[in-house]
């Protein structure tokens, strides 16, 4: 059975086309997405523009003939996106992804009455990243004329499917779930100045899409094809790495950073008690991420080249060979601010101990060791909530590109065995696998068997 597996993502959208075996894609067609930032805190995207990229993609793949046999479309989207659309369902202006920093509660609100509890219920925080402060920011700026709040993934295959619920997984990321009930917690749609009204609809455990007629006609060979809910990116990432029980922890890198552990999670009985630090969210019904994540990951290495004069391709990697892993200068990593639970903005970023005889690929080293460095004492908060130190396999699109930056893992984050996913597209390929009922081949998928950094330092 093929599958098509689409990665909408924070800096790209992407199309991948996947055999029975979900290994390399058969095909792929990707469009490249500019995030609004500044050092004010915005993090926006714009909604039509974005849903025309992921057109552009199925057109390339339906005109190559590429769709032609799909029977499943599994999805990865990126967490805690928000949108306020009018009553035509138009949106009333950009798209607010993580990245934004901007929204704060007013004055006037009071938080949780009793925060820890707000905590263990919905895996999240009264913060800055959830609707619970997002949507009554939103709803100030917009005048009255909102009609109802959704996420990117939502508003763009709302516009292409007949109907979209909000899927378990894309709720929980919007600090409105009860990741017990499965439905939305009446404290945290207050907090958001919500009766539930203007909130997406949530989807069943059963629950599978399909294309409006306009589409299956510009598609045909998708017309039948089923869409199945879609995946928080954290979560879908997880799962193309491999790390789909507690003995193993995903350390991906992307544009932003994260350090997460999956575990089954059905019933409250299931649950274990959720530390201060950690948020939770859901993969699926049957199924949690718990971990942390950061602002700066690849979007610091994309920063340093555009803005460094960095040498480029092999020049970069044996230039880099060249330092050991602290070899750089230091740094301060917070260039877009703190995710939660942290609330420092975001303009934070900094290189230190610079001199005149300082290269610009030791800048690198120092922002990329940086990155490395932010994870260790958050792992080893999630490390207890499971009793015993864990292997950690690396993955995303900026590990993979850097031999030096997998081999600073490694020994930041020794003496733990530090290895590497070696599939390229693990976000698309997590949601697939999920889609299909397979997540007990995860490991073998993400070819991580082989794949020791020290080993591959070694031969290197």
């Amino acid at each position: 059975m093929k599958t098509l597996a689409l990665d909408l993502g924070t800096s790209s959208v992407r199309g991948l086309v996947l055999d029975d075996a979900l290994a390399l894609p058969v095909a792929l067609a990707r469009r490249r997405i500019e995030v609004t930032a500044d050092d004010e805190g915005a993090g926006t995207l714009d909604a039509r523009h974005y849903l025309a990229c992921l057109i552009e993609c199925l057109d390339e793949l339906h005109g190559q003939g590429r769709l032609d046999g799909v029977e499943l479309v599994a999805v990865s989207g990126q967490w805690h996106s928000v949108v306020a659309l009018g009553a035509d369902d138009e949106p009333l202006g950009p798209v607010l992804t993580w990245l934004d920093t901007r929204p704060e509660p007013s004055a006037a609100t009071v938080g949780p009455a009793d925060p820890a509890a707000f905590h263990q219920r919905t895996g999240t925080w009264w913060h800055r990243c959830y609707w619970s402060v997002r949507l009554p920011w939103l709803r100030a700026r917009a005048g009255g004329r909102v009609s109802r709040f959704t996420g990117l993934v939502e508003y763009v295959l709302g516009q292409l499917l007949a109907e979209v619920p909000m899927s378990m997984s894309q709720a929980s990321g919007t600090g409105l779930l009860d990741l017990h009930t499965l439905h939305w917690d009446p404290e945290a749609i207050a907090l958001a100045g919500s009766d539930g009204t203007d909130l997406p609809e949530l989807a069943p455990r059963d629950w599978h899409g399909g294309l409006r007629v306009e589409y299956g006609r510009r598609w045909p060979a998708l017309a039948g094809a089923r869409w199945a809910p879609p995946l928080g990116d954290g979560a879908a990432s997880n799962v193309g790495s491999g790390c789909v029980d507690p003995t193993r922890a995903a350390v991906t890198v992307g544009t932003s950073s994260a350090v997460r552990l999956m575990q089954r999670m059905s019933t409250p009985a299931e649950s274990t008690v959720l530390p201060h630090r950690l948020w939770r969210y859901r993969v699926d019904h049957d199924h949690v991420v718990t971990g942390v994540a950061y602002s700066s990951g690849g979007n610091l290495f994309a920063w340093a080249n555009r803005e460094l004069r960095l040498p480029t391709g092999r020049a970069l990697e044996e230039a880099l060979a060249l330092l050991p892993p602290d070899g750089g200068r230091p740094a301060g990593v917070r260039f877009g601010g703190d995710r939660p639970p942290g609330v420092r903005p975001a303009g934070l970023g900094e290189l230190r101990g610079l001199g005149f005889g300082t290269t610009a690929v030791e800048m690198l080293a120092g922002l990329m060791y940086g990155v490395c460095e932010q994870i260790v004492d958050d792992l080893v908060v999630l490390e207890s909530t499971v009793g015993r130190p864990v292997e950690v396999v690396l993955g995303g699109g900026a590990t993979a590109a850097s031999t030096w930056w997998r081999q600073a893992f490694a020994a930041v984050l020794a003496p733990r065995p530090v290895r590497f996913a070696r599939h390229p597209e693990i976000g698309a390929t997590g949601a697939a696998l999920v889609a299909t009922g397979r997540i007990a081949d995860a490991a073998a998928v993400a070819d991580i068997g082989r794949t020791d950094d020290q080993d591959q330092a070694t031969s290197a």
